[in-house]
């Protein structure tokens, strides 16, 4: 296995773990104002892109 011919900085390093960070998923407001996350049912009502598609008990 090769080794590496010079030392790698710290800021190089640190460029390298910071472009894997997490981030937070986005969300989206749905029709009857509870926040979701997008292309998904929503829980809480059974409803995607304003129709009911899902019964759900509560």
């Amino acid at each position: 296995m090769g080794q590496p011919k010079r030392k790698q900085s710290k800021r190089r390093s640190a460029l390298r773990r910071g472009a894997n960070q997490f981030k937070a998923p986005l969300l989206a407001k749905d029709s009857d104002g509870s926040v979701i996350r997008p292309h998904r049912v929503n829980p809480a009502t059974g409803t995607y892109r304003g129709r009911k598609v899902v019964e759900v008990d509560l």
